[in-house]
Parts: C-alpha cells; sequence; structure tokens
C-alpha cells in the first residue's frame, strides 16, 4: 500500500501515512511561492526541523481534483441504482468523461439489483469497455472481483445520494459499520466537521471520502473543450476519423460516423444523448473565462 501519502490536512496541518503510523505535518514556505498547496492523496517527503514533521517535497501527480480537493486517484467506482432514484445517465456519463480526461480508470456498481432490473444500465457500461458489478442477493462472489479490482488503489465512490454507497462499503469493508441513510461520522462527515477530504487505509487499498464528487461539472480544472469531449466518450474512439467532414461535432452532421454507429446500436442512445448536452453545455465556453 502506498506509504508517505497525505489522508488529510485541517487548518495548515497535514497527516501523512508513514508506515503504521500517521505523522502531524507543516508544509514548506516554498509551496505558497509556487502556488502549490499539498493536498490528500499527495505522495510526499518530509523532515523533522526538530520541533515539528516538515513536508519538503511534493511527487508529481497523476491527476488534481480541485473541488473536492485531492490527487493522485487510480480509480472511480460509480454507484448506480436500480431505482429510487433511478439511473441518472447524463451524471454517470459526466462522471466518466472527467475520469478519462484525468486518466482515471472507471468502474461501475449497480445497487438494489434484487428489487428492480439492471440489465440495461449493465448493457450499456460494459459495452463501453468498463467493468460492471451488481449487489443484491447472492452478491458475494461480485464483491470479491470488486475488492479486487480495488486492491493496491486510491479508489472514490461517487453516486447520488440514496443509491446506497454506505450499503456497499459496508459489504466491502464490514469493520466499518457505517450508518446507512444518513450521513456517516466514521467517514468523516457528522454535521459539525468541515467538508473535507480524506483517505481511509483499508485492507488492501485506499478509499477516499470526498464529499460533493457526484456534483463536480466540467468547469475549472475539470474543463473539457468541445472539440476534446468526444475523446472523452471512450466508444466514439473507432468512429471519429470515419467521419466525412475532420471538424465533425457528431452532433447530427450528415456523414457522421458516430451517430451512425449509435443508429446500429453499437453506441448506446444514452451515452449519444448525454454527450450531445455536455457539447451544447460546452460549446460556448471559451478558455480564457475559466
Amino acid at each position: 500500500m502506498t506509504d508517505n501519502i497525505i489522508l488529510k490536512s485541517i487548518g495548515g496541518f497535514y497527516y501523512v501515512k508513514s508506515g503504521n503510523e500517521v505523522i502531524e505535518c507543516k508544509a514548506k514556505g516554498k509551496f505558497r511561492n509556487l502556488s502549490l498547496s499539498p493536498l490528500a492523496g499527495d505522495i510526499v517527503d518530509f523532515e523533522d526541523d526538530g520541533s515539528t514533521k516538515i513536508i519538503s517535497k511534493i511527487y508529481p501527480r497523476k491527476n488534481k481534483f480541485v473541488r473536492p480537493p485531492f490527487a493522485n486517484l487510480d480509480l472511480m467506482i460509480l454507484v448506480v441504482s436500480t431505482m429510487e432514484p433511478t439511473p441518472n445517465f447524463l451524471v454517470i456519463d459526466k462522471m466518466c468523461a472527467i475520469a478519462r480526461h484525468k486518466g482515471v480508470d472507471v468502474a461501475v456498481v449497480i445497487t438494489k439489483t434484487d428489487i428492480a432490473e439492471y440489465k440495461y444500465v449493465h448493457d450499456v457500461y460494459t459495452k463501453v469497455g468498463y467493468p460492471v458489478f451488481f449487489t443484491g442477493e447472492n452478491d458475494q462472489e461480485q464483491l470479491a472481483k470488486l475488492k479486487e479490482l480495488m486492491k493496491g488503489k486510491l479508489c472514490a465512490f461517487s453516486g447520488n445520494s440514496g443509491v446506497g454507497k454506505s450499503t456497499l462499503l459496508n459489504k466491502l469493508f464490514p469493520h466499518l459499520k457505517l450508518e446507512t441513510g444518513r450521513i456517516s461520522k466514521k467517514l468523516g462527515r457528522g454535521k459539525h466537521t468541515t467538508r473535507q477530504v480524506e483517505i481511509f487505509p483499508m485492507e488492501d487499498c485506499m478509499v477516499a471520502d470526498t464529499p460533493g464528487f457526484s456534483s463536480v461539472e466540467l468547469d475549472y480544472d475539470n474543463f473539457i473543450s468541445k472539440d476534446n469531449l468526444q475523446h472523452a466518450f471512450v466508444e466514439f474512439s473507432k468512429y471519429i476519423d470515419n467521419c466525412k467532414f475532420r471538424d465533425c461535432s457528431h452532433t447530427g452532421e450528415k456523414g457522421c460516423a458516430v451517430k451512425e454507429a449509435v443508429d446500429k446500436g453499437n453506441i448506446a442512445i444514452s451515452r449519444y444523448e448525454s454527450y450531445k448536452t455536455l457539447y451544447d453545455r460546452q460549446k460556448d465556453i471559451k478558455d480564457w473565462e475559466l
């Protein structure tokens, strides 16, 4: 498991996992001059100045999120319920696009499969190429495969309220004993705590508690231009070079190979509709406006 990783920051102090200890550190002033703030998930070096431990180096980041602030995410686990709430494909596909743009792997977990049909959701995202798991009755094998995928990685769970994230985490890590249906104090979200990212070492992986993660948008550090959005939809890649026009936006032009793939059933209609909605949002945003 990753060592010398910042688990959380509170009031200018950073808590670094080092071996079996958690070390309280401050950061060198040089980081302020570089406009570089240590984040949960950063891999760091620290030194002892006699009175306290000082973070002296931040290693290059695999990726970075500003809202909520954390770095070096390996795996985004999108939790989707079959009902109550029903799947919001636009939110799911937006998070998939952000993950691909950031170089983060994606897995999808479908919950409440014992009470409603889940084949459509399963087929949409397996067709994209994402690993898809389900929970409900007799899900031990599925949970074991998910835990194997999580092994050695920094993972974050994302999903709308009510989809069953706490229930899923309880099944994966029973020692957490999270309260379902309400904010869990176990993962640092009691009503008197700040909404900060905190990373929790588990058995063979790490889980980032990322309040507000599901509400991130394609702006600021997550900005994807209208021209690059096509590349954030992984299944488009085999078709975009076959469009009749080089500058095809894939939103309805004649000779669009992506639209043709949708019509043939090779790309899910829900994914294509999400792309068009996000494209419409992004097309009028200029880089200098961010």
